[in-house]
């Protein structure tokens, strides 16, 4: 028995030796992680960890965030356990992918849970609303829901968070890769910040990459370095197919990719051992969607159905310029499952609210008469400070080898202050100039006026006496294609002057017609 205790003592040492010799997997004494170290020793930090937490606590969701709960101890300091504790808690987590624990993977949690906790406290929060949405399609593509973290490490759960190099939305697409996976990015929608959409975008690529990879930590890695880089780390290993065997041939953002996951599905879980509670978020968890069938501004559903335009953005990040371009193709606007049945009640009354102030510019173009490049528009783009190629490729829809082709740049540096000639496609709606518009408003009432049947004598005096017509309101009218008959006549007009409170009308319906 004590020669067998003896082997066993020896073949510890002898990996206790084995792993100190090794400067990644070495078992130094606890040492705080700073973004310098894991520069050198790991890799580059990915920006989402850069994120300040300040600016997005401020920008459109703001309002949405409160207090942490009374019962949550807090006290901004981490607590600090022995690696047997950590091995043990991810040892414990339900996932399908490996979560081996190693001296990386512990750096990575005390970057989480010491200089980034305030950023955790905000993704706690968030993962509220987010995560259901990203499981629900994991679930449906039969993939472990474990994944969900890597929206924590790619974007801190902000889904329109925009790196540098253009990547955008909860799972951080370039605008070329998402387009190949199926999402629609123009002017006025990016598919990449729509969380449902951009998930099934995500899932996509998972799929493919583990039917050429089958280990997961490998695709995790190609996720953020490419396939083609994977490979050739692979190729450099010697055909070793582990990614901790393959850890030093990786890109150096790469190295701390899947440590920084493994570290994400345990601060996401054992938060509470660490003293970091959640910033609880009031949106509504309770959602459903609508279909929009025409052309719609968020403004609209905010003030006919008393919705806080910034929730209405906060449900909807994937609409640029708060317009839905539903003339196109059926487009979902989500709402809080409290105020679907109001949608649908007032739908009339909405899409007629204020429609000519908020839609002024915007001529729908229907894609299925063939006219859809006449969405193409022409634009020039005078380049602002901090701007790049890639942002502003990923602001207008384009990419950023177009916008070099359009003005003859050999390199993607662009100067503040220059003048680059773009052409946007804006998704179905063609944006048109004062001037145009203009020109269109006097030829329709032309159009209009040849049009206008003859009236009779009581009605020329009436109109000349100041008194007004009357229409008889028949099925499918709304206020707005009513106003379109008679020139100069808006919907608030025939509000006004038939005392109604809304846009709601009914057939059989007589309404006043206002003289201009």
């Amino acid at each position: 028995m004590n020669k067998n205790l003896l082997i066993l003592f020896c073949l510890f040492s002898l990996m206790q030796v084995s792993r100190a010799q090794d400067p990644i997997f070495g078992e130094p004494q606890h040492s705080t992680l700073s973004a310098d170290s894991l520069s050198d020793v790991v890799g580059l930090i990915p920006e989402s960890l850069d994120a300040i937490v300040d600016s997005l606590l401020h920008s459109w969701h703001v309002q949405y965030f409160s207090k942490v709960d009374e019962y949550c101890h807090d006290d901004a300091e981490n607590v600090y356990f022995p690696d047997s504790v950590y091995e043990e808690r991810l040892e414990r987590l339900p996932s399908v992918i490996r979560l081996p624990y190693n001296e990386v993977v512990r750096d990575c949690i005390d970057l989480y849970a010491g200089r980034k906790r305030d950023l955790v406290r905000y993704m706690l929060g968030m993962a509220d609303f987010y995560f259901p949405i990203i499981e629900q399609v994991l679930d449906k593509h039969n993939l472990p829901l474990e994944l969900k973290y890597l929206a924590v490490v790619e974007s801190a759960l902000n889904p329109v968070a925009l790196s540098r190099v253009g990547a955008c939305g909860l799972w951080q697409f370039m605008l070329p890769t998402g387009k190949i996976y199926g999402l629609e990015i123009n002017s006025l929608l990016d598919e990449r910040r729509d969380p449902q959409k951009a998930t099934e975008a995500a899932c996509k690529y998972f799929e493919d990459m583990y039917a050429i990879y089958g280990d997961w930590n490998l695709v995790l890695a190609s996720y953020n370095c490419g396939p083609g880089n994977v490979n050739k780390a692979i190729r450099r290993s010697g055909g070793k197919t582990d990614f901790w065997e393959i850890f030093r041939y990786l890109p150096r953002e790469t190295r701390s990719y899947v440590p920084l996951f493994i570290a994400a599905n345990y601060i996401m879980n054992y938060y509470c051992d660490h003293n970091i509670c959640p910033i609880q978020t009031s949106l509504p968890l309770a959602t459903d969607t609508v279909m929009v069938n025409s052309m719609l501004h968020l403004q609209q559903v905010s003030d006919v159905l008393g919705i806080d335009i910034e929730q209405l953005r906060a449900l909807n990040p994937q609409y640029k310029r708060d317009i839905i371009p539903g003339n196109t193709k059926p487009s979902v606007l989500k709402l809080p499952a409290s105020q679907t049945y109001a949608f649908v009640d007032k739908e009339d009354s909405v899409y007629t609210h204020r429609i000519e102030e908020l839609l002024a510019n915007c001529v729908p173009v229907n894609a299925a008469d063939g006219s859809k490049n006449l969405t193409l528009e022409k634009i020039t783009h005078v380049v602002a400070s901090g701007e790049n190629i890639y942002t502003i490729a990923n602001r207008y829809g384009v990419t950023a080898k177009d916008i070099r082709k359009w003005n003859g740049l050999g390199s993607n540096r662009v100067a503040k202050g220059r003048r680059l000639r773009l052409h946007v496609d804006n998704g179905g709606v063609a944006f048109a100039s004062p001037k145009t518009k203009k020109s269109e408003k006097a030829g329709a009432a032309k159009e209009e006026k040849k049009a206008t049947p003859v009236v009779g004598k009581g009605d020329q005096t009436a109109r000349a006496s100041g008194k007004s017509l009357t229409y008889k309101v028949r099925s499918g009218d709304s206020l707005y294609s009513i106003a379109k008959k008679y020139p100069g006549v808006s919907t608030d007009d025939l509000q006004r002057v038939n005392g109604l409170t809304s846009a709601d009308i009914r057939p059989g319906q007589v309404l006043k017609i206002p003289v201009v």
